[in-house]
């Protein structure tokens, strides 16, 4: 499904852009934890992205499953919760947001999941 790949190649081209952000602006105005916190948000954004578009590619293989579609949204939205709560913790002081992080990992983890599934 071209969606993935174009909302993949769009969150490839953000996360790259986050990253620079990071390496160039903050590193020396965040302590090195949160430093840290930041980089892994933008890790994990960066390989997701990658798995969008590995979704749009794949979609058009596995038409009927909609187990790859579901992967696709799952990958997004721990993008969003995972990569996004981590970019707002290590730079603002919100720990309402701690919870919402796992949330996205476990997102993360089914999206994975279902693409196995739907393949087969």
């Amino acid at each position: 499904m071209q969606t993935f790949i174009v909302l993949g190649s769009i969150l490839m081209a953000i996360a790259v852009a986050v990253g620079a952000f990071g390496a160039h602006m903050l590193k020396s105005k965040l302590e090195p934890d949160k430093l840290k916190v930041y980089e892994v948000g933008v890790q994990y954004h960066l390989i997701h992205a990658l798995g969008l578009i590995g979704v749009g590619l794949l979609s058009g293989q596995y038409p009927e499953s909609g187990m790859i579609e579901a992967a696709g949204w799952l990958m997004f939205a721990g993008i969003v919760l995972f990569s996004g709560s981590l970019y707002v913790l290590s730079l603002r002081r919100v720990r309402l947001l701690g919870p919402i992080t796992p949330l996205g990992g476990l997102c993360f983890m089914a999206g994975w999941v279902l693409l196995a599934l739907g393949v087969l």
